[in-house]
């Protein structure tokens, strides 16, 4: 299948061709023709697999090849919310590259930042706004923006905006839109609150599904480490120093956790900078910009800030901190093995993480393999880990999410081992 056959304008496979698009990718390739004929969709898939493309393409040729109203001032007749200041910047880079042989304009807005430069933009007239929630909601008061001329809305990333508390804020969006409009929801995962929230958005929806179990099973090479949670900040150095090259992402459960981690690796001489919710946009983008251009090989995030990393070649994930949701592990692997690449993902765990790692064995029906050959292989927490009934302790999520694991730079690494290199399985 190529892009010509989906039936998409020239100016649009232009700009494709220009990028070095060929293929639709599955998700593309089922979704965009359903779009084309203006049916709602319920997209299912993980991040990396081509879902931003698979809804702004269509949506800037719906807008194209309206033009009649290309003469008009310019509305908002597409709307798309993100939960994320990243996620909503990538999707606007998105609309702004495909539609750059189009009439077409885009604007993305967000908090964090001063509002003026967002409302200039608005006030010169848009097609299409990508927003945040709150920045939204916070214009909308103002009444800088207006909805009432949507015709497109999409609601992207819909799991995460659970996950940040935004469903109310996307309530009240949801009743102010268009009654008369083509509705778009995608998600990485449908717990029963998604399904529900779904109902609401749309009418009776296509369904496009591609499993994020299809995708870490075939494109991610996956390894468990069992250790010590003393151990891990000397883990994290030994395998970065081992293999200094590569473009490593590193996540922590909590926004200290990163600030922590960060200042052990600089104290070992490796060149590592965080993100996540308690950094300016400005540092954000600006660390983000850095670790993109390979300045800097070595990036730590939080869940919340990760969402919208989308690095060509990222070569490795750590999870230093072993989620204890387990769809964010899938998330969190899908920075990596992106479109045609692979990659490989690393999870740490100690003693309190094992039943969060069954957990995501169970989700992605598959047993992670287990890496022993590495100084600080604990042997009793895989014996614990396999024979449950012996070690019954679980730990309660409230505390592991708020709480960040601690840190002791200072642990030795055993001598006579030899050095340690990542191996692909």
């Amino acid at each position: 299948m190529t892009f010509e056959q989906l039936g998409i304008i020239e100016p649009i496979l232009k700009a494709l061709s220009e990028e070095g698009y060929k293929n639709p990718t599955p998700i593309q390739e089922q979704s965009i023709p359903l779009l084309l004929n203006g049916k709602d969709l319920l997209g299912c898939a993980q991040t990396g697999t081509g879902k931003t493309a698979a809804f702004a393409i269509p949506i800037l040729q719906h807008l194209q090849t309206d033009r009649h109203r290309s003469n008009r001032i310019r509305k908002i007749r597409a709307l798309v919310i993100t939960p994320t200041r990243e996620l909503a910047l990538q999707i606007g880079e998105s609309f702004s590259v495909y539609g750059k042989h189009t009439v077409i304009k885009n604007t993305v807005i967000f908090g964090g930042v001063k509002q003026g430069p967002q409302t200039d933009a608005l006030r010169s007239g848009i097609d299409i706004l990508v927003a945040t929630p709150g920045r939204l909601l916070d214009l909308m008061k103002q009444g800088f923006i207006s909805l009432k001329d949507v015709e497109y809305f999409v609601l992207d990333e819909a799991d995460h905006m659970l996950d940040m508390g935004f469903i109310h804020d996307i309530r009240k969006v949801i009743a102010v839109l268009p009654t008369k409009r083509q509705s778009l929801f995608f998600s990485a995962t449908m717990p029963t609150e998604i399904v529900e929230l779904s109902r609401k958005i749309l009418g009776n929806p296509e369904k496009v599904s591609v499993k994020p179990e299809q995708a870490t099973a075939e494109k991610v090479g996956q390894q468990v480490y069992f250790v010590n949670k003393e151990h891990k900040p000397n883990l994290l150095i030994h395998l970065l120093q081992n293999n200094p090259k590569k473009s490593t992402l590193v996540f922590s459960r909590t926004k200290h956790g990163a600030d922590k981690i960060v200042k052990v690796l600089q104290r070992a001489n490796i060149n590592a900078e965080a993100i996540h919710g308690n950094k300016s946009q400005g540092a954000r983008q600006r660390v983000l910009g850095s670790f993109k251009s390979g300045e800097m090989h070595v990036l730590i995030a939080t869940d919340i800030a990760a969402r919208g990393i989308d690095v060509e070649e990222l070569s490795l994930v750590i999870n230093y901190d072993l989620p204890n949701i387990p769809e964010t592990y899938v998330h969190r692997i899908g920075r990596t093995g992106r479109a045609s690449a692979s990659g490989i993902a690393i999870s740490f765990c100690d003693d309190e993480e094992k039943d969060y790692l069954r957990d995501i064995q169970k989700l992605i029906d598959q047993k992670i393999p287990v890496e022993s050959d590495h100084p600080f292989f604990d042997g009793s927490l895989e014996n614990a880990f396999n024979n449950p009934s012996k070690s019954n302790r679980r730990p309660q999520k409230k505390a592991q999410s708020s709480r960040p694991a601690r840190t002791n730079e200072s642990a030795a690494s055993p001598k006579g081992r030899r050095p340690f290199v990542l191996k692909r399985r």
